[in-house]
């Protein structure tokens, strides 16, 4: 695939400048009226392509529906749209505004987008109407000058290109979301730390007042998050205040609520079932609302990213065997869950989604990771814009597996004559570390016909696995010794999730830390539990209950964790709660330290 942009600046002729796939059309006349802009940028393959159309308003406001038009300079035929109504006469084409966002204020936009045919070459639009006036004025985001010399003494030509790029506006849709922005401060997440802080002082509670100068998660875990406390408006509220002085604030809204929820587990069951109508109250009473409070044009300066349902499709892929996973997957909820769910954001322009994608713990197995990534991409696929619907991929949510297993960097190297990858800890899997992984499943996800910009997350709040404890090295005469001497990840078996009793913060939430990856990031807040550690009678009212693996007197089967102890830390209580001993545990084995 190829990825073309077209920035619309005047009504008049202008010059036309082709270089490295990016067409930029730059007005050359002063006395154009501005109007509109239009970001028009296309993903191509051999006799098709998806548009992704950004119309922004730069005249007096427009109430009561818009239409935009344009030519098509080639045989291009749009075969279905989204975000619009769309009819094409010949090669004239007119975008009709749908009936929930018919108004268009001063400044703002509204986002669309269309599959097509075509034959021969895909030329771009040269121009735009909106509701009959030609577009005019606006910021043309990208200029591109290109020099060439030629040395006739070695018949060689070299080319220089030089690119200039202006900041997008702050509402635009960018390909990285977290680059050239500050991370949401969650203000209820704040005065837990500090308070704790303050109550420990001393070194200690210098390093805890650290923590709360990173930008964690908001999790929406029920329909009644929505409203309940700050709830959802009340944050992006709270980011707009924050975003004051102009740089974008990016805020991270874990969108998690299907029904039969991790459905594997106990802790974190939620509030919906699919036996009584969860799928249709999923899509009424939570994501309509949802979606409609992140539309709200007062927001369209936020970067708003959608973590979408965690711990869920992996599920159906190894986890059939529990009732409701299977359940989940007959009825078709997840799936079907997940495409509304994306078919709504992907609507709005400011919203960057990204879907759970596990950890390397629990599908790195080629036996898991090539079904996980047909599933994850066929559901994606089902979606309104399709690949398109989604920015990236998220891994190691809310859990502990490092990012670089750094003394461990071979799973081939032999010892013993055993692979290390053979080792007992590891039982064959050859992703040590969640960026080995993450590389992987980006590649096959790339693959599976995604575009090769797809960005990659790494959820990295409780990963540092630091203090006393933290090795500097491997020995060993023994595949299992070697491992066990210089694993990061001190987990009693790799299976273990809740609580872990050693684990330490990991690295700061980073914009771009490696190639592929858009961020490290910190989804699950350090110090709220995961589960609760202590037996209890039921569900709550959010329909969470007690999980053996979070009780650290437990044992679990070979498939839970090889009949380890859970190495769960005792006193935690229900999952999402403030958890201070859990907290305390973390910065204190933080690595990079605080």
């Amino acid at each position: 695939m190829s990825a073309t942009k077209l920035a619309r600046g005047g009504a008049a002729a202008a010059a036309l400048t082709l270089c490295a796939g990016l067409l930029t059309l730059a007005s050359t006349s002063a006395s154009a009226a501005p109007g509109c802009s239009v970001d028009y940028q296309v993903n191509q393959w051999d006799s098709g392509f998806t548009a992704n159309v950004t119309l922004k308003n730069l005249g007096d406001p427009i109430s009561g529906g818009w239409t935009l038009e344009w030519d098509f300079p080639g045989t291009q035929k749009i075969t279905n749209g989204w975000s619009a109504t769309y009819a094409q006469s010949g090669q004239h084409v007119s975008a009709k505004s749908p009936s929930w966002a018919s108004s268009l204020p001063t400044g703002g936009s509204a986002t669309m987008g269309f599959n097509a045919s075509y034959s021969g070459t895909n030329a771009l639009p040269t121009s735009f109407k909106l509701n009959g006036n030609t577009c005019g004025g606006g910021p043309t985001s990208t200029t591109t000058s290109t020099s060439t010399s030629t040395s006739t003494s070695t018949s060689t030509t070299t080319s220089t290109t030089t690119t200039t790029t202006t900041p997008d506006n702050p509402g635009d849709h960018v390909a990285n979301p977290y680059a050239g922005a500050k991370g949401y401060l969650n203000p209820d997440y704040v005065t837990n730390v500090n308070s704790l802080a303050d109550a420990t002082g001393g070194a200690l509670g210098t390093s805890m007042r650290k923590v709360a100068q990173n930008s964690t998660a908001v999790w929406m875990d029920r329909i009644g998050a929505i409203t309940a406390g700050r709830g959802l408006t009340g944050h992006l509220d709270e980011a707009l205040r924050q975003s004051a002085g102009g740089t974008p604030v990016v805020i991270q809204v874990v969108v998690y609520d299907l029904p039969n929820r991790d459905c594997a587990a106990l802790a974190s069951n939620g509030e919906l079932k699919v036996s009584e109508n969860g799928l249709a109250r999923y899509k009424a009473e939570y994501i309509d609302p949802i979606a409609a409070i992140l539309a709200d044009p007062k927001y369209r300066s936020l970067r708003i990213v959608a973590i979408v349902e965690p711990d869920s499709l992996p599920n159906l892929v190894t986890n059939l065997s529990k009732p409701k996973c299977a359940e989940a997957n007959t009825s078709g909820a997840y799936v079907q869950g997940i495409q509304y769910a994306l078919s709504k954001l992907s609507a709005i322009s400011n919203v960057y989604n990204y879907i759970d994608i596990g950890h390397a713990g629990w599908l790195g197995w080629d036996t898991n990771m090539g079904p996980s990534v047909t599933l994850i991409a066929n559901t994606i696929k089902g979606a309104t814009k399709g690949v398109n619907s989604i920015d990236g991929f998220v891994s190691n949510l809310a859990n502990t597996s490092p990012t670089d297993e750094v003394n461990l960097p071979d799973p081939n190297l032999t010892v013993g004559s055993q692979q290390l990858r053979s080792a007992a800890f590891y039982q064959w899997n050859p992703y040590f570390d969640e960026a080995d992984y993450g590389t992987e499943m980006r590649n096959r996800f790339i693959s599976a016909g995604f575009p090769s910009g797809i960005g990659m997350l790494i959820d990295t709040s409780r990963n540092g696995w630091g203090g006393p404890n933290r090795p500097t090295g491997a020995s060993g005469s023994t595949v299992d010794a070697y491992v066990n001497s210089g694993r990061i990840d001190r987990k009693l078996h790799r299976g273990n999730w809740c609580n872990q009793s050693g684990a330490g913060i990991g690295a700061r939430p980073t914009a771009a830390p490696r190639s592929g990856f858009d961020a490290y990031v910190w989804i699950k807040p350090p110090g709220e539990s995961d589960g609760i550690a202590t037996k209890t009678d039921g569900p709550n009212e959010e329909g969470k209950q007690h999980d053996p693996m979070c009780d650290p007197t437990f044992r679990g089967d070979d498939q839970a964790n090889g009949g380890n102890l859970t190495g769960a830390m005792a006193g935690a209580p229900h999952a999402g709660s403030w958890f201070p001993a859990g907290f305390t545990s973390l910065v204190q084995n933080a690595y990079p330290a605080l």
